[in-house]
Protein backbone atom coordinates (compact mmCIF):
# COMPACT_ATOMS: atom_id res chain seq x y z
CA UNK A 1 0.00 0.00 0.00
CA UNK A 2 1.27 3.25 -0.90
CA UNK A 3 1.24 6.11 1.94
CA UNK A 4 0.80 3.80 4.69
CA UNK A 5 3.11 5.40 7.62
CA UNK A 6 4.48 2.44 9.22
CA UNK A 7 4.35 1.74 13.08
CA UNK A 8 7.56 1.73 13.62
CA UNK A 9 9.71 4.02 11.79
CA UNK A 10 13.17 3.28 11.00
CA UNK A 11 16.04 6.44 11.01
CA UNK A 12 19.13 6.29 9.52
CA UNK A 13 21.69 7.95 10.98
CA UNK A 14 25.53 8.39 11.11
CA UNK A 15 27.53 8.15 13.47
CA UNK A 16 27.71 11.76 15.02
CA UNK A 17 24.34 10.46 16.51
CA UNK A 18 25.85 7.04 18.17
CA UNK A 19 25.26 8.20 21.79
CA UNK A 20 22.32 7.13 24.67
CA UNK A 21 20.77 10.11 25.19
CA UNK A 22 19.52 9.66 21.17
CA UNK A 23 19.40 6.36 21.16
CA UNK A 24 16.61 7.25 24.41
CA UNK A 25 15.21 9.49 22.56
CA UNK A 26 14.46 8.06 19.24
CA UNK A 27 12.58 5.17 21.96
CA UNK A 28 10.54 7.04 23.13
CA UNK A 29 8.91 8.54 20.21
CA UNK A 30 8.41 5.05 18.84
CA UNK A 31 11.11 4.83 16.53
CA UNK A 32 13.95 2.37 15.76
CA UNK A 33 17.51 4.13 15.17
CA UNK A 34 19.87 2.52 12.69
CA UNK A 35 22.67 4.10 13.96
CA UNK A 36 26.68 3.94 12.25
CA UNK A 37 29.01 2.98 14.26
CA UNK A 38 32.18 5.44 14.82
CA UNK A 39 34.58 4.22 12.41
CA UNK A 40 32.41 2.39 9.88
CA UNK A 41 30.36 4.23 6.97
CA UNK A 42 26.63 4.80 7.76
CA UNK A 43 24.32 2.25 6.35
CA UNK A 44 22.52 4.57 3.71
CA UNK A 45 24.22 7.43 2.31
CA UNK A 46 23.80 9.53 -0.77
CA UNK A 47 27.32 10.37 -1.04
CA UNK A 48 30.36 11.03 0.93
CA UNK A 49 28.51 13.84 2.42
CA UNK A 50 25.30 13.93 3.68
CA UNK A 51 22.69 16.42 1.51
CA UNK A 52 21.64 18.41 4.46
CA UNK A 53 25.38 19.15 5.57
CA UNK A 54 26.65 19.98 1.97
CA UNK A 55 24.00 22.18 2.02
CA UNK A 56 24.89 24.02 5.28
CA UNK A 57 28.00 24.22 4.27
CA UNK A 58 27.49 25.66 1.36
CA UNK A 59 25.44 28.46 3.29
CA UNK A 60 28.06 28.83 6.05
CA UNK A 61 30.45 30.20 3.23
CA UNK A 62 28.05 33.49 3.53
CA UNK A 63 29.73 35.92 6.06
CA UNK A 64 26.70 37.64 6.59
CA UNK A 65 24.91 34.22 7.82
CA UNK A 66 27.64 33.51 10.22
CA UNK A 67 28.48 36.15 11.73
CA UNK A 68 24.48 37.66 11.98
CA UNK A 69 23.46 39.88 14.85
CA UNK A 70 20.20 40.97 13.48
CA UNK A 71 17.50 40.35 15.84
CA UNK A 72 14.70 41.04 13.65
CA UNK A 73 13.28 37.45 12.23
CA UNK A 74 12.40 39.04 8.85
CA UNK A 75 16.06 40.42 8.25
CA UNK A 76 17.48 37.46 8.91
CA UNK A 77 14.78 35.49 6.51
CA UNK A 78 15.59 37.77 3.60
CA UNK A 79 19.73 37.37 4.06
CA UNK A 80 18.77 33.38 4.33
CA UNK A 81 16.24 33.75 1.47
CA UNK A 82 19.27 35.41 -0.55
CA UNK A 83 21.99 32.99 0.06
CA UNK A 84 19.41 30.17 -0.74
CA UNK A 85 18.86 31.75 -4.06
CA UNK A 86 22.64 32.44 -4.85
CA UNK A 87 23.12 28.74 -4.06
CA UNK A 88 20.10 27.62 -6.40
CA UNK A 89 21.30 29.60 -9.07
CA UNK A 90 24.82 29.13 -8.31
CA UNK A 91 23.86 25.22 -9.14
CA UNK A 92 22.13 25.60 -11.61
CA UNK A 93 24.62 27.84 -14.00
CA UNK A 94 27.12 25.03 -13.23
CA UNK A 95 24.56 22.22 -14.21
CA UNK A 96 24.06 24.06 -17.31
CA UNK A 97 27.93 24.96 -17.83
CA UNK A 98 28.95 21.10 -17.91
CA UNK A 99 25.26 19.47 -19.94
CA UNK A 100 24.76 22.11 -22.52
CA UNK A 101 26.31 23.86 -25.24
CA UNK A 102 24.59 27.26 -26.98
CA UNK A 103 26.39 29.54 -29.20
CA UNK A 104 28.43 32.61 -27.76
CA UNK A 105 29.12 30.61 -25.07
CA UNK A 106 33.05 31.10 -23.74
CA UNK A 107 35.39 27.91 -23.62
CA UNK A 108 36.18 28.93 -19.92
CA UNK A 109 34.31 28.40 -17.08
CA UNK A 110 32.77 31.58 -15.43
Amino acid sequence: MVGVVPTQPVVHLDAGYDYQPCRQVLAERGMLGEIATRGQPAPIQASRRWPVERTHAWGNQYGKLRWCTERRRLVVEFWLALANAAIVCGRLVRRAWTQYRWEGRSRRRP
